[in-house]
């Protein structure tokens, strides 16, 4: 910086100091301009939190937004094209409703219910994908180039107001010290740099067809996706209803249990059995299964355990062949 440019920040600096500190009042500017400048800071914030607000409505997982911000930094250094998208929820729910339909198989209707699930919530994600890649292009990123542009500039021709008003007030205050050559440029200056800012402020302002359009195109996109997917779930309700229907008219199958036999030593069997029902056998009626002769079990029936007399005849510490491995 020159000297004579470090010489008008410290006549800006004391203005700024009497105005604070001292309660000398400055030039000040009318009320259209303060009302537009107004006008700009609502808009300045409402774009910081409409940007941010309508990235987490879209990409709502936090942790999931870091990483893919941070993936796509990478792509973008190594100049290479974005390989992976945000992790859409009911993608990650179908999923697991395919991987595990297939387990369960076709034979299963319960499965391919399931299947049928999984494969109906990955088109949805899909079409969310394609909500959020029509949201990004035609809301996020005019928002965003508006904030970086416009509003940018702004910023720039209001801070470079208030700039030269500190000057002009500086130098008309000292102006028996000063020259009114001086103070005639200072003043010039300041009103050119106001009307740039009040002519901006007011194209801004003023361009509410733009706004109104961008809006219009996110509710556009939003009804699309929300078309897609009602389309989607309703064609997906009347196959669940057709396999409700299949399942429920299916014959029924009635519970058999089935006998096991154990390999015991000497190639002698021990049966084990069902248990009788009461009206498959009367009275004390019951089939013995015969082992090895001297066996203490050799009374084993079939319906019945062994009497406590069998199974302390013998050997009273005798255990079958199948308990003593």
């Amino acid at each position: 910086m020159s000297v004579s440019g470090m010489k008008k920040q410290l006549h800006k600096a004391s203005q700024l100091l009497n105005e604070r500190l001292m309660g000398d009042e400055g030039t000040k500017l009318d009320e259209d301009f303060l009302k537009m400048e107004k006008g700009v800071s609502v808009i300045h914030a409402l774009l910081a939190e409409l940007l941010s607000r309508t990235t987490e409505f879209l990409q709502p997982n936090p942790a999931y937004r870091a990483k893919l911000s941070m993936l796509t930094t990478m792509s973008r250094i190594r100049g290479q094209a974005r390989a992976t998208g945000y992790p859409q929820t009911e993608g990650m729910l179908g999923d697991r409703m395919l991987l595990y339909g297939q387990k369960l198989g076709a034979a299963s209707e319960f499965g391919g219910a399931l299947t049928a699930v999984g494969g109906a919530l990955q088109q949805v994600s899909q079409a969310r994908d394609a909500l959020d890649v029509s949201v990004k292009r035609s809301f996020i990123d005019p928002l965003q180039n508006l904030h970086n542009t416009e509003l940018k500039e702004i910023k720039y021709q209001l801070k470079k107001v208030n700039g030269r008003r500190l000057d002009f007030d500086y130098k008309r205050r000292r102006s028996g010290k000063v020259p009114a050559e001086e103070v005639r440029q200072a003043w010039e200056k300041f009103i050119t740099s106001k009307e740039l800012a009040e002519r901006s402020m007011f194209i801004l302002l003023q361009n509410d067809v733009d706004q109104i359009s961008r809006l219009a195109t996110l509710v556009t996109a939003l009804l699309d996706f929300h078309r897609s997917a009602h389309r989607i779930l309703l064609g997906l309700h009347g196959n669940l209803q057709a396999r409700l229907t299949a399942a429920s008219n299916k014959r029924e199958r009635r519970f058999r249990s089935k006998k096991i036999r154990v390999r015991g030593d000497h190639s002698s069997n021990i049966g084990f059995y069902d248990q009788p029902s009461s009206g498959s056998c009367s009275g004390d009626q019951f089939t013995v299964l015969r082992s090895r002769p001297g066996s203490p079990n050799s009374s084993y029936a079939l319906g019945s355990p062994p009497s406590r007399q069998q199974q302390s005849r013998g050997n009273p510490s005798y255990l079958p062949p199948f308990l003593q491995e």
